[in-house]
């Protein structure tokens, strides 16, 4: 069974949107999103994969949201 974490935002205007996860290192694990998304309220899960697949394991990860001049970084916790 996989966890899953979910990214939730909101979009004033249409946007190009990129969201990707990285391990505590900086290290690039996956893209989530990389397109332009229409204004509002959004959703996106991480099943706690990495971009071939395979299960990453517990830890300290990073996401970073930018949507046109906006960019955030949070940290999440995955725990299996």
């Amino acid at each position: 069974m996989n966890p899953n974490t979910i990214i939730e935002f909101a979009l004033p205007n249409r946007s190009m949107v990129t969201i990707d996860i990285f391990d505590i290192t900086g290290r690039k694990v996956k893209t989530l999103v990389s397109q332009t998304l229409s204004a509002g309220y959004k959703q996106v899960s991480w099943d706690g994969t990495y971009e071939n697949g395979g299960n990453v394991p517990s830890g300290i990860y990073l996401y970073r949201l930018k949507a046109g001049e906006f960019v955030e970084t949070r940290k999440m916790m995955l725990l299996k």
